[in-house]
């Protein structure tokens, strides 16, 4: 099938042994439980995102955290610090099992036949990961060897990440393998896992198990063509079944008949093209399609619709079966996503997508598609993407896990996004970016999901006009009313490693232009929040209106404005809040607060405004612990929320850093993903590169207030890749980013890789809020470039 036009995801954004083979337990020998020291449990109580009553999915397991279990293993975390094992597990903790003997053992709460289980293993010297195995006990007796490797994990440095484990930022660390009892274990039941040998792998981290009891396999429904029965499809996996498959597809089409995939794991290696027919398994226990072509890395295990350009597919039905890929890098240009194309008045129910680079990325043009009762796990990048105009289409009752990107994203790029939803779904562990965003959209619900523990450079909820092709003249901003609704955010948001500063659990961003909607955030609870719980960051963010919210527990402050907006708070309730004045704000009065009633905890006037960002304190359920931020952390606020501190800072102190650094930016324009964010990051690494062969070209920071700025750094990446180039430019200053005067008239400024690659630009101290660099050459480039833009006070 000929692909669509390049569409890279633009973020910062397997099969030696397939771990999630199902395993029966056989009946071997008992065995003798290990000597090792007496088993103890001593994890630090967090909130479960799957003890939300009436929010997040339905699933069918019942979990166990193993730092509640019993085990002889080492506790680590809670830690939510980036790169660390513990800040990519459940709760921020897990137990690590580095001799033998040691284990973590679960008691069942309720019947069970089979067993998934989330663990890490080290990565090896190559990148390449190792492939080992633990063992599984019932009640201490029959043993079972189940296959767990560090294939599907261990990326480094930037986006778009590598296998190299010489290279920076160590990150996505844990897997889940899963395997069936044999038979129905009883409540009470003891389950073990247990190192049996420490030659394949030096440790094993056990971060949680899930137990179900799996029905029986679906029959081949009456009248349904049968791919093995039929048309001679492998069960096996060991003959390559693609062809086979798709030839029963386009049979089940013809003959307007639903085709069949019966127990067995089947071999294949590209797409099956799906039109107007009903794929349907024995169940995702049962039925699984896996593997990847040996020379192509392009072409993997996928459903697809026909892309829109050839006209799309419709009334497909894809039911009870899994897609288990063996993606194990990050590469956006490939579609070896579980399920893609264009799939309009379709329905994906009950479908187990792991090991694949995306769950669900949809290109539209499409209409009426429905994701339901599905898993998405451990996926390269995102869970879900509406890209490309989707519309009238829903995820429900899904649970995501451990997303290389956003959970579920929608990103309305050139084309409209309009009237779609996410609701109960429970999203847990994206390792970069949000658990659920809109990428602009119309009329757009997020609506009785449940997300927990975002990892970095994103939030639990996201509502931005970012990223290419999002923006009002095509009509693909954010527009309309957003309805986000009684949705519950546990430990969501983190630090941003190229802002360097805490991004909130729920948070907007106008980067592109600002959001002029209505969006409407409602009878939500916002709990144990690793930064800000609510934050504006970028452009402008208006309408937006927090009714019936509960907000217990944020790693810095309630609120943290970083660009104007507008928002009305009724019934907003705030409790152990970091900092002692709740809310942090240098945009003054562009950030217009209306407070209704019933408003408590997390308003100051004056705000904060310090100039710096202070350590988040994290918390369990309101108990202040875990986190690296001052010793005394306040534990309430302040008794009146309607008065400010009895000795509020007048001034902010004296600043003597870089000013611009995470404040707001905005450009003339950008070429592909080097937006002007890259600039004021603080990562010397990322830069900025404006629209090309558009000279002049503009870059602007909002310092948030006037300063007397004396100094500019500017800086490009210092690698010795880069040429010495000159680049023209001019500096001017506003007060009100309207009207603009000279501060340095234009100049050619040298940047030589020798020397650090930067260039230095002394000012007059005239106080600006605004500053603006206008380019007009760059003898290295066409367009104007800077990895960093500093300014100083002297």
């Amino acid at each position: 099938m000929t692909p669509p036009p390049r569409r890279q995801l633009l973020r910062r954004s397997i099969s030696a042994s397939l771990a999630l083979a199902i395993a029966a337990f056989g009946t071997a020998a008992a065995v003798v439980l290990s000597s090792a020291p007496p088993a103890a449990a001593a994890g630090v109580p967090a909130p479960s995102p799957l003890a939300v009553p009436g929010r997040g999915a339905t699933v069918p397991f019942k979990e166990q955290e193993a730092e509640y279990a019993a085990t002889n293993g080492t506790l680590i975390g809670p830690n939510r610090l980036y790169g660390t094992l513990p800040s990519e597990a459940s709760g921020r903790q897990a137990v690590t099992l580095d001799a033998v003997g040691e284990y973590v053992e679960f008691t069942l709460t309720a019947p069970a036949n089979a067993m998934s289980f989330r663990y890490s293993l080290p990565d090896n010297a190559a990148g390449s990961g190792r492939d080992a195995s633990i063992d599984v006990t019932v009640n201490g007796a029959s043993p079972k060897a189940v296959p767990v490797t560090s294939k599907y994990g261990w990326y480094y440095g930037g986006y778009p990440f590598n296998n190299n484990p010489g290279d920076t930022n160590p990150h996505h660390f844990y897997d889940e393998a899963r395997t069936m009892f044999g038979s129905t274990l009883a409540a009470g039941t003891k389950v073990r896992l247990q190192v049996s040998s420490t030659a394949a792998s030096p440790s094993f981290t056990i971060d949680l198990a899930d137990f179900e009891q799996v029905a029986a396999p679906t029959a081949k429904p009456s009248g349904a063509l049968d791919v093995v029965a039929d048309f001679g499809a492998d069960p096996t996996g060991s003959a390559d079944s693609t062809a086979k498959i798709q030839a029963a597809v386009d049979a089940g089409k013809a003959q307007s008949k639903e085709v069949y995939i019966p127990q067995g794991t089947f071999q294949v290696r590209d797409h099956i093209v799906v039109d107007q027919v009903t794929l349907r398994g024995a169940g995702p226990w049962y039925s699984v399609l896996t593997g990847r072509d040996p020379s192509n890395r392009s072409k993997a295990v996928g459903v697809y619709g026909k892309y829109a350009a050839q006209g799309g597919s419709r009334n497909v039905t894809l039911k009870d079966f899994a897609i288990i890929g063996d993606i194990r890098e990050r590469e956006d240009n490939d579609q070896v996503n579980a399920i893609g194309g264009a799939l309009s008045d379709s329905t994906v129910d009950n479908v187990w997508m792991q090991h694949t680079k995306c769950g669900a990325w949809m290109d539209g043009p499409m209409d009426n598609f429905t994701i339901k009762n599905s898993r998405i796990l451990d996926q390269t990048a995102d869970g879900v993407n509406f890209h490309y105009g989707v519309t009238n289409s829903t995820v429900t009752n899904t649970f995501v896990r451990n997303t290389g990107d956003d959970g579920l994203a929608m990103w309305a790029e050139n084309v409209p996004n309009v009237k779609n939803k996410f609701t109960f779904n429970t999203v847990i562990l994206p390792i970069l970016a949000n658990n659920i965003v809109t990428y602009g959209g119309k009329d757009i619900t997020i609506s009785d999901n449940v997300m927990s523990d975002t990892i970095t450079n994103g939030g639990g909820l996201h509502i931005a006009n970012r990223y290419p092709g999002v923006n009002s003249g095509q009509g693909t901003a954010v527009s309309g009313t957003t309805t986000a609704a009684r949705n519950t955010l546990i430990r969501t948001g983190n630090n941003d490693y190229n802002w360097q500063f805490g991004v909130g659990a729920i948070w907007f961003s106008g980067l592109n232009e600002p959001i002029n909607a209505t969006v409407n955030i409602s009878d939500t609870e916002v709990l144990d929040s690793s930064y800000a719980a609510i934050h504006l960051i970028e452009g402008a963010t208006n309408g937006l209106h927090f009714d019936n919210i509960r907000i217990d527990g944020a790693g810095t402050y309630a609120l943290q404005i970083q660009s104007p907006g507008t928002a009305t708070f009724n019934n907003v309730v705030a409790t152990h809040i970091a900092q002692s004045n709740p809310i942090h704000n240098c945009v003054g009065s562009g950030f217009q607060i209306t407070r209704g009633t019933g408003n408590s905890g997390w308003y100051a006037d004056p705000p904060a405004c310090t100039g710096t960002w202070p350590a988040p304190v994290w918390t369990n359920g309101g108990v202040p612990g875990g986190g690296s931020g001052p010793t005394d952390p306040p534990t309430d606020p302040p008794t009146d929320p309607t008065d400010p501190p009895t000795d509020p800072p007048t001034d902010p102190p004296a600043e003597t850093g870089n000013l611009a650094q995470g404040r707001t930016v905005t450009d003339s324009g950008h070429a592909d993903v080097y937006s002007a964010s890259r600039a004021v990051d603080g990562d010397a690494n990322s830069y900025w590169e404006s629209s090309n062969h558009a000279f002049p070209q503009t870059i602007t920071v909002d310092l948030g207030a006037a300063k007397a700025v004396k100094r500019l750094v500017l800086k490009l990446p210092p690698a010795v890749a880069w040429s010495t180039r000159t680049q023209t430019l001019s500096v001017s200053g506003s007060t009100d980013n309207n009207t603009f005067n000279s501060l340095k008239s234009s100049a050619g400024y040298t940047f030589d890789p020798s020397s650090g690659n930067r260039a230095t630009v002394t000012l007059p101290g005239t106080s600006a809020r605004y500053l603006r660099l206008t380019f007009t050459g760059n003898t290295g480039w066409p367009a104007a470039q800077l990895s960093e833009l500093e300014a100083y006070t002297s």
